[in-house]
């Protein structure tokens, strides 16, 4: 169920429901609930192939990447100007990042 939450709280809630999610087989993926879940919501399931690291790879370099966005938020502190001098912090801009 926790997984479950997440999803429908950081993915659905904030990109809208995925035509199509990429598993690695993960019993959490393919439980009772989450076969009737991806039905309702039209959303098909794929697998990823066994020992083929590219799919694993391309998930890997979107979370390094996003990873560096926010290091360089933190390392340009908590908080920036934009260009008409407005303060932001950058807690705010993660869904942007997110959705990137």
């Amino acid at each position: 169920m926790d997984t479950a939450l997440l999803f429908w709280n950081n993915i659905k809630a904030t990109c809208g429901v995925p035509k199509i999610i990429i598993s690695d087989r993960d019993p959490k993926f393919t439980a009772d609930f989450w076969t009737n879940l991806y039905d309702i919501l039209c959303t098909k399931l794929a697998f990823s192939t066994v020992y083929h690291p590219q799919t694993d790879g391309i998930a890997e370099r979107m979370i390094q990447t996003m990873e560096d966005i926010i290091g360089r938020f933190c390392v340009y502190g908590m908080e920036y100007k934009d260009h008409e001098r407005y303060t932001h912090y950058w807690v705010i801009l993660l869904p942007e990042v997110q959705l990137a």
